[in-house]
């Protein structure tokens, strides 16, 4: 560009070609949606997705919340290299030390601490004055400071309701007790955007300490603005966008990681903020998480859904054919799709399929491998051609199964129009297998009560979807289910050639989730953010 970028009022854009740094809480807010329970090597895989995607800091989790994420946390922590590795704690010595504890052994670890601000916080939730909270303040950052110098984040929680003069103050104390990134939640996406980007203006204009630091911010989508309130906050020069996959996380979710980093790709002209993201990587990285958390990308879901870059319309058909521009701001292969694809058949060996799923991020070996191995061989004995779809789903079912409790060994369903079907199946635990049955009105029906017999656990089913992997009658059938067990929702999510396997795998991926969900009770802090 010539020269910097200007406003609408005339003045230089602040920080016009600093690049974007991208904080990505798939792993901690995302994991808060409901029904959603990642396991170790479901966080480990997303986690080296990230990486591949190009994502700067990783929030895996929040170690405090149970000893089952305090070990997620450390496992990233250990082995995630190429991004920075973030955990969250509240302003509370035991913690912040017990975040320290799970992430210092990160090639960059950071420390991101927060406390309430807004005067409705205060009074009905920490119960504290505004003087306490800037003691607290400064006493929890310096004390993560003192843990992990170099990078420590703070956050204001719910910054957007808070009185802006002590919510300047509260962050001036924090910058002056030595954090680095300060992060402008809207907690609970009340902010509309022709307010959010004036306030991180004021934000500047009060606390000039902020130019010094990383100024960040995290938009919730209560009403359907995070996006554009994350933007608004980016055009007045917030460096830091907190993000997640597909849009992920508590009640309405948060910013859209792919809809963030293609608004400023496509959009450079006008926000002029370089992004690191490695924008092919998006569509495998959506599907990723799609697959491992069980959550559906809606079909008209902007940039990754699968109608993203359909057009149905004559009018736009015509244009596009003419030329793409007319009705195409950004192209299918920009996000990883209509890339060539290699395909694999019955007569393909173990270390082609090894190959090709190293091609595609996915990294098996030893029993994992043998077990994908396996089932290539079934499926490519009843398909002539196996995708990387396809590959993908399988790979993803390993991934799972890594910490599965319950696995399916065998099913049987019987039914027809004039029979009451009968269900029978054999449900692995540790080695050992539990016998399960059922007689009820209709097949899927049947087989989940036979689970919950053969189990120990009595789920109401909530939801139940199917659809193909890819297009034929051969495609592979994905099933997810939603499950409710005393009060709780969990999902399950699995893939075979048989619906109705792929039925009973799904459920008893949701039963899972219950019990690891049981086994890993903790403190169980209060969701944030």
């Amino acid at each position: 560009m010539s020269g910097p970028q200007m406003t609408h009022k005339g003045k230089p854009r602040r920080n016009a070609g600093v690049p974007v740094v991208f904080f990505d809480t798939t792993l901690r807010d995302g994991e808060q949606s409901p029904g959603i329970s990642l396991n170790v090597g479901e966080k480990l895989e997303i986690a080296h997705q990230l990486v591949r995607l190009g994502v700067d800091v990783i929030e895996a989790g929040f170690p405090a919340t149970s000893p089952g994420d305090f070990e997620a946390v450390q496992a990233i922590a250990r082995e995630v290299r190429g991004a920075t590795v973030c955990g969250l704690a509240r302003c509370v010595e035991t913690d912040i030390r017990t975040c320290w504890d799970a992430i210092k052994d990160a090639e960059k670890p950071r420390i991101h601490t927060f406390v309430s601000t807004s005067d409705i916080h205060l009074e009905h939730q920490i119960k504290k004055t505004r003087e306490e909270v800037l003691e607290l303040t400064q006493r929890m950052v310096e004390l993560a400071v003192s843990l992990c110098p170099g990078d420590v984040q703070f956050s204001a929680m719910d910054a957007t309701r808070s009185d802006v003069d002590f919510l300047a103050a509260v962050l001036r104390r924090a910058v002056q007790s030595g954090a680095t990134t300060i992060n402008v939640p809207d907690t609970v996406g009340y902010t509309l955007p022709m307010e959010f980007g004036p306030l991180i203006e004021t934000l500047y204009e009060r606390v000039p300490e902020l130019a010094d630091v990383v100024l960040a911010v995290h938009c919730h989508n209560d009403l359907g603005l995070a996006v554009a309130n994350t933007l608004a906050a980016v055009s007045q020069g917030a460096t830091q966008v907190e993000v997640s996959v597909n849009g992920l996380g508590e009640r309405a979710g948060n910013a859209a990681l792919e809809e963030v980093a293609m608004a400023l790709r496509v959009r450079q002209d006008l926000l002029d903020r370089p992004v690191g993201i490695v924008t092919t990587e998006i569509s495998r990285t959506s599907r990723m998480v799609s697959n491992l958390t069980g959550y559906e990308v809606q079909p008209n879901k902007a940039i990754v859904g699968k109608n993203a870059f359909a057009h149905e319309s004559g009018i736009h058909q015509d244009g596009v054919l003419k030329e793409r521009s007319t009705y195409e701001i950004m192209r299918a292969g920009d996000i990883g799709l209509g890339e060539s694809d290699i395909v694999l058949g019955k007569h393909s060996g173990r270390h082609a399929l090894q190959s090709r799923l190293v091609e595609l991020g996915i990294h098996l070996s030893g029993n994992e491998l043998d077990e994908a191995f396996r089932r290539f061989k079934e499926i490519a004995d009843k398909k002539k051609q196996v995708t990387a779809l396809d590959l993908e789903a399988l790979a993803g079912e390993e991934i799972r199964e890594r910490e599965d409790i319950y696995r399916l060994n065998h099913f049987y369903v019987a039914a027809g129009t004039n029979m009451i079907p009968t269900s029978q199946v054999g449900v692995r635990k540790e080695g050992a297998e539990q016998p399960g049955k059922a007689f009820s009105g209709g097949s899927v029906e049947s087989i989940f009560r036979a689970i919950d017999d053969a189990v120990g656990i009595s789920g109401k089913l909530m939801d139940y979807r199917v659809r193909s992997i890819t297009s034929g009658k051969d495609s592979l059938g994905e099933v997810r289910v939603v499950v409710e067990v005393e009060g709780r929702t969990y999902a399950g999510q699995a893939v075979a050639i048989d619906v109705m396997e792929a039925s009973a795998k799904a459920y008893i991926r949701a039963l899972n989730n219950v019990t690891q969900q049981k086994e890993a009770t903790g403190a169980n802090p209060e969701r944030v953010f």
